[in-house]
């Protein structure tokens, strides 16, 4: 849904990816898009793959709710609604989840960090894994981002969550 004076072009849609990960997006190329579309967007490095979650007026109300504050222009883009290579990518890099996650907590513990890893997600391209974790003091895990990255041969990104989101 878009307002009426809001052309098809640059219009925001927020997409869903693994887990509570969410972020919004711009139709920059004038897709005809629907909410549940599997697409594929712009990453800091490269692209991932995530579904539409909301879209249109719905989803500007959501990015002032969240205190979005960006130049439509700076918003990453849709690149376009993913085809069944980019699912089958997604599905490939999905599966290598909890093998990663078990190595993970093997190397967690050997470095004895007092954090407990919960989730392991893979970006759609495979360049990049964000390792989800929980811990109740300040972790240095400086040792532990080297190891992950020489070990599983990616760009690691560590995010603390709350238990809720366990």
């Amino acid at each position: 849904m878009r307002s009426p004076d809001q052309p098809e072009v640059n219009n925001v849609y927020e997409v869903r990816f693994k887990n509570t990960r969410k972020g919004f997006y711009r139709n920059g190329h004038g897709l005809r898009l629907f909410l549940g579309d599997a697409v594929v967007v712009e990453s800091d490095r490269g692209f991932d793959i995530g579904h539409l979650a909301l879209g249109g007026v719905v989803a500007e109300l959501q990015m002032r709710k969240k205190n979005y504050v960006k130049n439509i222009k700076e918003v990453p883009r849709i690149f376009r609604k993913a085809n069944e290579s980019d699912m089958e990518l997604l599905k490939k890099v999905r599966e290598r989840d909890s093998e990663t996650r078990t190595q993970a907590r093997e190397i967690i513990e050997e470095l004895g960090l007092d954090m407990k890893l919960t989730d392991v997600e893979f970006q759609g391209d495979n360049t990049k894994a964000i390792f989800y974790y929980i811990a109740d003091h300040r972790v240095d895990f400086r040792e532990l981002i080297k190891r992950l990255a020489r070990v599983f041969r990616i760009r690691v990104e560590m995010k603390q969550i709350g238990l809720r989101h366990e």
